[in-house]
């Protein structure tokens, strides 16, 4: 499909959205039974008590990368200085006979860096501290951590912040398991690298005789995979920049979501399928100077109003703990903490490790290293300032938390209005600094549109993986995602987060399984990094 087909496409679909009177919600209609069903499959819960049931797949994820943080004798703490400076280069010297990889051709990249990622760059001396992590946080902050933060502490009260930043610590070590994994295991085609979950379920558990177990965990993980980028990775995120466009400017219509949808779907098919790069590089550049006015925004406030940190931090601990709910609501809390963490920072998920494979290095380990530094970045640092803004904002108690009964993910006044999601965040700035929610708009529909562009290739790489690495395959998936943003454009964020959820948490179950029993070779790669670097460090002095 070229360019000139997906303009003509467009041109002949608008007149029918136009026209179609109560599209958004047939849309939505059709969309939201669906989305109920398989977050009720994916979230089968067993019961604690009477009163409280846990989803198992929180289990897994929770048990999961709590295992590996003792597993690995506390990765997450002591290899997070060891991170730093491989970020900084110090250890480039271990990389000079790497093997030469690139991403696959539909892998956007910024200034030759892997999207999703952290960039090592050049030699001791070259890059900063301070530059290091400055690169780090462009790559994190997205609707995760603007939208997804919201939504956990509207469902779950302040609260969830405490368990959210539980979540990232412990996710620190889920991901560097999986992307040293996806670095040891992935396949390179002249030149061209297809890694992540579905490589190294195959080819690793193959290697300790689970050859079958690697095939069925592959394939289904493969699936999910492609579900995951259709809903969390597309769907959300055309929702709530829709939404933020749509309440920014006071837009209103029966059909309008859907040509907002059509917009963005057009805007996205001209880079992964048009093949017009020049978009999405511009969308690259432009990324970290908004991450870098998010994070600034984010410290002003708290800066402005320091005398509300401890107060704000009692809350959080008060709530998280002693729920007004009782220990139902405990539980509550924790789970909704968990979800929106695992939403925000994909650790025990896979996804990351599709991106991570691309990477040139000889050993896995040191990109598993790397990855330590996403979810404390992304969870325990940006998504703690984005809740300390709405909790700052809501010490007056004008809303009431966790009004599940009425309308989930969102908190309501006590006139009855109903803000949830990116509009509650927005708002919570606005209050702030007047006008900041027109540069937040604009950041959110970057941030969602830079989002598809990284999980189209996620879940085309699945899709290769499923079916053949063909031109026919790579059209068809293509054309599927950008249905998706016209539906998640359309339906509510209720049932958006519901699918977007249950996908991105359907794909922990296949891929936790593989991580555990690959934790042995991971801890032989750690070893041997470890014993390289001092090699080579103690022939250096």
């Amino acid at each position: 499909m070229t360019m000139k087909q997906i303009l003509v496409f467009c041109a002949l679909i608008c007149p029918v959205l136009t026209r179609a009177q109560g599209l958004d919600a047939r849309i939505n209609d059709l969309f939201t039974p669906i989305a109920d069903a398989w977050e009720a499959l994916v979230l089968t819960s067993i019961p604690i008590t009477s009163d409280i049931n846990v989803p198992i797949v929180l289990i897994l994820l929770i048990g999961g990368a709590t295992y590996f943080t003792f597993y690995f004798n506390f990765v997450n703490i002591r290899r997070f200085p060891l991170a730093i400076r491989v970020v900084q280069g110090k250890y480039d010297f271990l990389e000079e006979d790497a093997e030469e990889v690139q991403p696959g051709k539909d892998m956007i990249t910024r200034d030759d860096d892997i999207v999703e990622t952290i960039k090592i760059e050049g030699r001791e001396g070259e890059v900063t501290h301070f530059q290091a992590l400055t690169a780090a946080v462009s790559g994190t902050v997205g609707l995760g951590n603007i939208a997804g933060v919201a939504v956990a502490i509207a469902m779950g009260g302040p609260g969830a912040t405490f368990w959210m930043i539980i979540a990232g610590l412990l996710g620190m070590s889920s991901k560097f398991v999986e992307c040293t994994l996806g670095v040891k295991y992935r396949d390179v085609e002249n030149g061209v690298v297809f890694g992540g979950p579905m490589y190294y379920l195959s080819k690793g558990l193959k290697s300790i005789g689970y050859s079958r177990t690697g095939k069925t965990l592959a394939v289904l993980f493969a699936v999910l995979c492609v579900g995951a980028s259709f809903g969390g990775g597309n769907a959300f995120q055309a929702n709530q920049a829709v939404a933020q466009v749509m309440t920014q400017f006071h837009i209103e219509g029966n059909f309008v979501k859907s040509l907002l949808g059509l917009f963005l779907a057009a805007l996205v098919g001209v880079v992964i399928i048009g093949g017009i790069k020049r978009i999405g590089t511009v969308t690259e550049k432009v990324i970290p100077f908004m991450a870098g006015m998010y994070v600034l925004a984010c410290l002003l406030i708290i800066g402005t109003h320091y005398e509300l940190i401890v107060p704000a931090f009692k809350l959080i601990m008060n709530e998280a703990f002693t729920p007004t709910a009782g220990l139902g609501g405990l539980v509550g809390v924790l789970i909704t903490g968990f979800r929106r963490a695992a939403f925000s920072n994909e650790a025990g998920v896979g996804s990351a490790a599709i991106a991570h494979a691309a990477v040139k290095t000889r050993h896995p380990a040191s990109e598993g290293v790397v990855s330590l530094l996403e979810p404390f970045i992304d969870t325990v640092l940006i998504c703690t300032m984005t809740a300390l803004v709405i909790i700052f904002f809501n010490m007056d108690g004008q809303f009431i938390y966790g009004d599940l009964d009425v309308a989930s993910n969102v908190m309501i006044t006590e006139t009855g209005q109903r803000i949830g999601g990116v509009d509650l965040t927005s708002l919570a700035f606005e209050t702030e600094i007047p006008g900041f929610s027109y540069v937040l708009t604009f950041a959110v529909f970057l941030f969602a549109f830079s989002t598809m562009l990284s999980w189209s290739y996620y879940g085309l790489q699945a899709w290769k993986y499923l079916f053949g690495r063909t031109k026919q395959a790579d059209v068809t998936y293509k054309v599927l995602f950008l249905l998706f943003i016209i539906i998640g454009s359309a339906a509510t964020l209720d049932a958006v987060i519901k699918f977007s959820d249950a996908m991105i948490l359907a794909m922990v179950f296949p891929n936790m399984v593989g991580l555990i029993l690959l934790s042995p070779q991971v801890k032989k790669e750690v070893r041997n990094y470890v014993i390289a670097i001092n090699e080579r460090f103690n022939k250096s002095h």
